[in-house]
């Protein structure tokens, strides 16, 4: 039977009117197949790189692999070398030098490798009721009844007094203990439920269960706590007042996995923002001579501001393509304002359980590609970069030039709430700018979970961003 002909209202429709479809549909089985080869090896970056120091020491790894070298203040690079720079441990920048003068701009993706956790006091150690425990304050942006009664790992370094650095890594190998915020069973918590959610668990009553067995010295106080601490001084050599000059991170001790039937998910602690941090190192990773010079930078601090040292809100960025730039006599301040950006951070997926709070016109979908966000902040565009026509026009062609599903999307309903990237402060240094990343679900959860799909998106659209 002959196919039916299309009303000159379907032509029409097909002809102005967008049909964004699911990526299961329009992909090739060909790609997806790809993708979810790709995604294998994400899972394993995100079991590696929990914290922004254990980011950067992954990048660096990866970095030298592949024939990068660390960057030399001064030095000539011609077109196709590599190089990295790393500022204070908690942040890199990765480059491939182009054939084109730096004049003409960098081709700059910038993502974060910082998430939300739970930070040790300087003056962490306590012992209550014959129990150890951390006193924590929380970083970032959580809902503090979530990190209640999960498996904690701890991360971080340890200065003694000394001088001497000790690295910290307890809850990952099976043959660690993990550790604990603890609850109150539903039996007793009539008083704790008639708290509001943002209150449910307290700040101050994120507290880590460490320990329960006494030292045997009826002259001692604090047996339980003097026990930990002799554990603690037998393994790294420290004594209490070494506390407090460590960075001690307790994060979810969970391993990234596949999440339903069909394996189209990943499941993991901190792809906000890993998802785009490992994709465009790995875009970075395969530039060979591109015209435009690439950089990938790995940022600290984004989830409180992006402020200190090792944050986009200062100026080692600035400072460091003004040292690249000087090498050639150009001026730094020239170069980043030929330059352009995918600030590369995620969005907030639909959820089908509270899809109440977007606006679903413009929300960004799992399985739908790489999310570009105009905008970010709240109410009134408070606090935001918001990317110009041009540029959201460049961007687009260039996606779908080279086959990359792709679609926009805001950060929920106008007024319900808002939120922000390091785009605003990349736009501050006179540098085109958009933000392009992976739609999450649970975001800022120990659990978020995000599309194969989308992640391998990501990818390609930083890949042809360097290639062009």
């Amino acid at each position: 039977m002959a196919d039916k002909k299309k009303t000159d209202g379907e032509q029409l429709a097909e002809k102005l009117l967008s049909d964004h479809k699911h990526g299961g549909l329009t992909v090739s089985d060909k790609e997806i197949k790809a993708g979810n080869k790709f995604c294998e090896g994400y899972k394993k970056y995100l079991d590696a790189a929990k914290t922004e120091r254990e980011a950067v020491i992954e990048a660096v790894k990866r970095a030298k692999e592949a024939g990068f070298e660390e960057f030399e203040r001064g030095k000539k690079y011609k077109a196709g070398d590599k190089f990295y720079f790393v500022n204070r441990g908690k942040a890199i920048i990765l480059g491939v030098m182009g054939s084109l003068s730096l004049d003409k701009g960098v081709r700059l993706a910038a993502a974060h490798i910082d998430s939300p956790r739970l930070d040790l006091k300087q003056n962490p150690l306590y012992e209550e009721l014959e129990f150890a425990l951390f006193k924590t304050h929380y970083y970032g942006g959580i809902k503090k009844y979530q990190w209640a009664t999960i498996p904690l790992a701890l991360h971080g370094v340890i200065v003694k007094g000394n001088g001497e650095c000790e690295n910290v890594n307890i809850g990952e190998d099976e043959k660690d203990p993990v550790f604990c915020v603890t609850d109150l069973l539903p039996h007793l918590a009539q008083q704790q439920m008639k708290r509001t959610p943002a209150e449910l668990i307290k700040g101050e009553e994120l507290n880590i269960l460490i320990g329960s067995m006494p030292f045997k010295d009826d002259k001692v106080s604090k047996k339980v706590k003097l026990n930990i601490m002799k554990i603690l001084n037998e393994k790294y050599g420290i004594v209490e007042d070494d506390f407090m000059s460590a960075e001690l991170e307790a994060v979810p001790q969970f391993k990234a996995k596949d999440v339903g039937f069909d394996r189209s998910m990943i499941g993991a602690y901190g792809q906000d923002d890993s998802s785009c941090a490992y994709t465009a190192l790995e875009a970075i990773l395969d530039v060979k001579k591109p015209a435009h010079t690439c950089l990938t930078i790995l940022t600290d601090k984004e989830e409180t501001g992006s402020d200190g040292n090792t944050g986009l809100n200062s100026s080692y960025l600035k400072y460091f393509i003004d040292d690249l730039a000087r090498a050639y006599g150009l001026c730094g301040h020239n170069v980043i304002s030929a330059s352009e950006c995918l600030s590369a951070d995620v969005n907030s997926g639909v959820d089908p359980t509270f899809s109440d709070v977007t606006e679903n016109m413009n929300a960004s979908k799992l399985n739908y590609g790489v999310v570009a966000t105009k905008f970010t902040g709240a109410r009134g565009k408070s606090g935001t970069s918001d990317a110009s026509a041009e540029f959201v026009g460049r961007i687009r062609k260039l996606f779908d030039d080279n086959d990359v599903l792709w679609q926009t999307g805001e950060l929920g309903k106008v007024d319900l709430g808002g939120g922000g990237t390091v785009a605003q402060f990349i736009a501050n240094l006179d540098m085109d700018v958009i933000d392009v990343g992976v739609p999450v679900l649970c975001m800022h959860a120990p659990f978020e979970i995000t599309a194969k799909l989308d992640i391998y998106m990501a990818y390609k659209a930083f890949s042809v961003f360097f290639a062009d």
